[in-house]
């Protein structure tokens, strides 16, 4: 991917020209990684902007355990060897020329901003949070084809576990995560994209749920949300089952909330604002008198991480793009009782949304 990633790191200089800064260090490791492609665990990037064709001035950084994996993985750029990767990279900006030098001031310490400012002497340090963040809200197509992969093992490995049987009383929640993560493995996912929620009964009440040695029962709801990663991108979904029987109001609740995640999906357009496919959802769950039991955001972003920009929660601001890859997840949940939740993880498109989850979401029985 090295094309991808010399564009990203084109778009980052339009970026900071803008702002009338020289240079970009970046420290970030999962913004490393999406401009670069390279995975190490120490590692810090200087994005000159202003650079010739060769990207002469725009240098890597990492130290001596990574000397092959930095060759291998950034072949395009200057690796730097060095394990103070970020002072090293500002001295070297100062020697470029660089009088403003652009930061990551949202993930800084203080005890680095110190160390930044001894090694600056007379570059000024200018504060640039976010910059690469609002560039990963917009995934090229070699992103969405990631994160394609990513849903299609968590689908399949949903699949699987139900066609093995998995989801029957007398498993614990705990049996059922264990499976649903070691097959989501079998079916080619690199990792999970976070803790498994296997919530059963009434736990299935409580939004995030860690599963535990709790037995799942006839007529109980399962609430399922789990993700695969697939070269560092996430995939997320929630389905939730009844095990056996269904009671009526199991049926009717799990019926309100799929209307809601319906509009919600419905919602997502390019220049929509957030905070209005929100509203698109919950104003469904608050007519029917339990907009109170819905106690989280409709939805993120996805991608390098499993929480990212843009939020869609009815106090978010900001509109989406075209490209951005985000969840719709309302729930409804009863205290002590049971809930449910119904995820998705679709990509914005001018065309309309497409779907990259694609387990039905029609009320299963198990």
């Amino acid at each position: 991917m090295p094309d991808d990633h010399r564009r990203r790191r084109q778009a980052l200089r339009a970026l900071l020209a803008d702002r009338n800064a020289d240079a970009l260090l970046v420290t970030n490791l999962l913004n490393v990684r999406y401009l670069t492609g390279f995975t190490g665990s120490n590692a810090a990037l200087l994005v000159a902007t202003e650079d010739s064709e060769d990207e002469a001035r725009t240098i890597i950084s990492t130290d001596g355990r990574y000397l092959t994996q930095v060759a291998e993985q950034v072949p395009d750029l200057k690796a730097e060897i060095t394990r103070a990767v970020g002072t090293r990279l500002i001295e070297l900006a100062g020697g470029n020329g660089a009088r403003r030098l652009g930061f990551e001031s949202h993930v800084v310490t203080v005890d680095q901003h110190r160390a930044y400012a001894d090694a600056a002497g007379n570059i000024e340090l200018v504060r640039l949070p976010g910059l690469i963040e609002q560039l990963r809200m917009v995934k090229d197509e070699q992103e969405v084809a990631l994160l394609r992969g990513a849903c299609a093992a968590a689908d399949a490995a949903l699949s699987q576990l139900i066609e093995n049987g998995g989801l029957r009383p007398g498993r614990s929640e705990r049996e059922v995560a264990r499976e649903l993560e070691f097959l989501m493995l079998e079916h080619g996912a690199d990792g999970i994209s976070f803790e498994t929620i296997v919530a059963a009964g009434s736990n299935s009440a409580i939004p995030h749920h860690r599963p535990t040695e709790a037995v799942l029962a006839t007529g109980d709801f399962v609430k399922l949300d789990f993700g695969a990663t697939l070269r560092g991108y996430h995939s997320d979904m929630t389905r939730t089952f009844v095990l056996e029987t269904v009671a009526d109001w199991q049926r009717d609740v799990y019926e309100l909330v799929a209307r809601a995640q319906a509009a919600g999906r419905a919602a997502l357009r390019p220049g929509a604002a957030v905070a209005e496919v929100d509203a698109a959802a919950r104003d469904l769950i608050d007519a029917a008198g339990h907009g109170d039991l819905f106690l989280h955001g409709l939805g993120h972003g996805v991608g390098l991480e499993i929480h990212e920009a843009p939020g869609i929660g009815k106090a978010a601001t900001g509109t989406l793009l075209s490209g951005a890859v985000v969840t719709v997840e309302p729930g409804v949940y009863f205290s002590g009782r049971g809930g449910v939740r119904i995820e998705d993880t679709l990509v914005v498109r001018d065309e309309g949304p497409e779907l990259l989850t694609l387990t039905s979401k029609e009320l299963t029985v198990v």
